[in-house]
């Protein structure tokens, strides 16, 4: 029950890891590929270079946006709390509004975010937030709070979402696609790690996957041990 038809694709923040991942899972399934990065981090899609059309900018520049993302049928978002300049929800409201009517956008976060304030947070990892958002507003160079607020505005949106919320990740072979539930807390992401590599091709499926549309899936890794003691497939009925 897949959406039919997905041709061309725009990955913004192409250059980053889990963006050179999602070209590599996109151009593997036959898609057309446009890549939106930094024009000093062009140089890292020099891989793709003949196989993918790269409009350079920064990801929050609403024409920048608005030239990448004609014309496809869906756009991968990473959502990154650079500086102190709304980066983050800058960068989504730009595809919200830009996205040709239709197309399936599909954003990447962490678990911090909330949809329906049901997720239970352990205290250490509260703790590391709190951390983690003082010390980036102290040095300018992250705004954690941002990204809550672009994925608040892409919640409020009748666009065709997806949020995929991410664990701790690392690098290593691709384990399969993660399994996911609605809540963080639940015990099948209790280990709280996966391959990029498949946070990425996560992210792509979703792009075919209507059961997702509007969910905010928190991911594992298929072969963590949380995900194998709940081999049902991880999912939340509810």
């Amino acid at each position: 029950m897949g959406t039919e038809r997905m041709g061309r694709v725009c990955v913004v923040g192409a250059s980053g890891k889990l963006g050179r991942y999602m070209v590599r899972h996109a151009l593997d399934r036959g898609y057309e590929v446009v890549g939106v990065c930094r024009e000093r981090s062009v140089p890292k899609l020099a891989a793709f270079a003949d196989r993918i059309t790269v409009v350079p900018g920064p990801t929050n520049d609403r024409e920048v946006i608005r030239r990448a993302v004609a014309g496809c049928d869906g756009v991968l978002t990473v959502l990154v709390p650079w500086g102190v300049r709304q980066y983050s929800s800058g960068t989504a409201q730009a595809v919200l509004d830009h996205a040709d009517p239709g197309a399936r956008v599909v954003f990447s976060c962490g678990w911090h975010i909330t949809r329906d304030g049901q997720d239970r947070y352990t205290r250490r990892f509260r703790a590391v937030l709190r951390v983690a958002t003082w010390l980036g507003r102290l040095v300018r160079a992250v705004e954690i709070d941002d990204q809550v607020e672009a994925c608040r505005r892409i919640f409020a949106s009748d666009r065709r979402w997806t949020v995929v919320r991410g664990s701790d990740l690392e690098e290593g072979e691709s384990q399969g696609l993660p399994v996911w539930s609605r809540h963080v807390g639940d015990p099948v992401l209790a280990s709280n790690l996966t391959r990029r590599v498949d946070f990425a091709l996560f992210m792509v499926e979703a792009l075919t996957d209507d059961t997702l549309v509007h969910e905010a899936p928190a991911i594992v890794g298929r072969l963590s041990p949380s995900a194998l003691a709940h081999a049902d497939g991880g999912r939340e009925g509810s």
